[in-house]
């Protein structure tokens, strides 16, 4: 099953820049797949998660916030429609924070950033490392975002939903063709 992994806080306001397809070209051997420029990487060959971070950490120019999660966490995200019942608004993202370790405990959701009815972020729910929710499009928002660090005791790192509705597409195409090669070449009878 493939790794997803999330570097926290890389080219954003033009500090800690790299290109992180360049980064997945020089990580090749593991199949890496970069999706986007804020750094999230799709691992499709199986190997030691510890292994694969340590060779990451080396190529890294800087030091960085690593999260990840497994591709099957994903999918069963996707799977229980976290989304559906929030209305949709062109000014409200869809967001999934990924926590850089587990949880410290149960948290008490849904719960807005600041609380009341002028909140900017709002989480609505959490399965294992990944935290899901909205947020609006105010300048102010980044700082709100942060303030799930402070909640769920761990750096989150935080994608759109769109973000990860790619690297979904990433994981199944992946797993199509994986199936076709698994299938092999068809054989013609000789006469």
């Amino acid at each position: 099953m493939a790794l997803i992994v999330f570097l926290r806080g890389i080219n954003v306001g033009g500090h800690r820049t790299f290109r992180p397809s360049m980064l997945a070209r020089d990580l090749a051997a593991y199949d890496v797949v970069n999706v986007g420029a804020a750094g999230t990487l799709v691992v499709r060959k199986p190997v030691s998660r510890t292994k694969f971070l340590a060779e990451l950490r080396r190529k890294l120019p800087f030091e960085a916030v690593v999260s990840f999660c497994d591709a099957r966490d994903l999918i069963r995200l996707e799977m229980e429609n976290p989304f559906e019942a929030e209305p949709f608004d062109q000014n409200v993202v869809r967001f999934v924070s990924i926590l850089s370790k587990a949880s410290r405990g149960k948290a008490s959701l849904p719960i807005a950033f600041p609380p009341g009815e002028n909140w900017f972020v709002r989480s609505i729910g959490s399965r294992k490392r990944l935290v899901f929710g909205v947020y609006r499009r105010h300048m102010r928002t980044i700082g709100y975002l942060g303030e799930i660090d402070g909640f769920f005791g761990a750096p989150a790192t935080t994608r759109s939903w769109s973000t990860m509705l790619s690297v979904l597409r990433l994981l199944k195409d992946s797993e199509q063709a994986n199936q076709r090669n698994d299938s092999g070449p068809s054989k013609k009878r000789s006469r």
